[in-house]
């Protein structure tokens, strides 16, 4: 027979005082007295934190690169200097208007030069801050820590304001600033309300993008105009789904952005073709009942659409937390249901 103070043993409900002397608690190598009422405490913790999972972290820079561009961009910066200094004193030479008009264009040049400046360090900051609302958030789900849940909250309506299509979700969200609600909820709460409508419409994005790339490279007599489509494509993307979640990047912000996207692919495994989708793709036949370049435009539209779903992720101010992650049957279905009903008409 069990014990009946075993925990694996099936007893029926009992009820019982706090304060009877015969309740006792159950302790790990002691044996109960005869006719006591044993409680054994339950081992699972009500307040336990839910898990998230961790945001791609931006890669590593290293200090040797930095000084090598550093020290790269300086003479280059010295060179072109120096070139724009003589070419204007040649010009002083040949006559004073030549050498006036020759300031002018180099003072229209540093202006312009300041001006672009400006805005790639500011589309680089403005990165840094999603990627860093993005750590929060998370921390803030891991502790519940309602201060710093309402930091990320604010944050991210104040990021929201140039955005129209947020009005409604931001007067809502400012409503519940004031209520109490633990700071995992906050974010949660948040999450619904800013990124439900940006999600939907970074959905379409990829789908749309997968779906023009498959056409085209499906068409395209070139390998060279493939590749060349593919990466305006993939970089185009990327840059739309950076604004939409309210990044700013530049030149520099891009190459940047560029590079999280790819580090996150290959962490995640994301060109692997053992996705559900590809799966069926390959376990299903259609390859045997397509003709090869349509087959080529199909993978080719599969993989801008797993890049897609790594730039949602990576451009994403908040982690996935109250809302599913998109997976690539969301937006990938359309591309082989339309593609096997071409194959079938064919």
């Amino acid at each position: 027979m069990q014990d009946p103070s075993s925990p694996k043993s099936p007893r029926r409900p009992q009820a019982f005082r706090l304060d009877d002397p015969d309740v006792v608690l159950a302790e790990e190598g002691q044996s109960a007295p005869r006719g006591a009422i044993v409680v054994t405490p339950s081992l699972i913790l009500p307040d336990a934190p839910t898990e998230v999972p961790l945001p791609p972290a931006p890669p590593e820079t290293s200090r040797w690169g930095t000084l090598f561009w550093t020290g790269l961009g300086g003479l280059v910066s010295m060179g072109i200097g120096l070139a724009v200094w003589r070419l204007i004193d040649d010009m002083f030479t040949r006559s004073d208007w030549l050498g006036w008009l020759a300031v002018g264009f180099a003072a229209a040049l540093a202006v312009a030069s300041l001006v672009i400046l400006g805005r790639e360090v500011f589309g680089l900051m403005r990165l840094r801050t999603l990627n860093k609302l993005r750590l929060q958030a998370t921390e803030a789900l891991a502790k519940d820590d309602r201060k710093l849940a309402e930091g990320v909250t604010r944050e991210l309506l104040a990021i929201a304001k140039s955005s129209p299509r947020l009005f409604r979700a931001r007067t809502e969200l400012n409503s519940h600033l004031g209520a109490i609600i633990d700071g995992a909820d906050l974010v949660r709460l948040t999450e619904r309300h800013l990124m439900a409508p940006l999600d939907a419409e970074a959905i379409t994005l990829v789908s749309t993008a997968a779906k023009r790339v498959s056409v085209v490279t499906a068409v395209s007599p070139r390998a060279a105009v493939d590749l060349i489509f593919v990466l305006v494509t993939a970089v185009a993307l990327v840059r739309r789904l950076a604004v939409l979640y309210g990044g700013r990047p530049g030149a520099l912000g891009m190459f940047r952005l560029f590079r999280q996207v790819v580090a996150h692919l290959a962490v995640t495994g994301g060109m692997a073709a053992g996705d559900t989708i590809l799966q069926q793709f390959i376990g299903q036949g259609l390859a045997a009942k397509l003709s090869a370049r349509l087959g080529e435009g199909v993978v080719n539209g599969l993989l801008t659409a797993r890049l897609g779903l790594a730039a949602i992720e990576v451009t994403r101010p908040l982690p996935f937390a109250a809302l599913p992650a998109p997976a690539l049957r969301d937006v990938a279905s359309g591309l082989i249901s339309s593609k096997e009903t071409k194959g079938a008409e064919g």
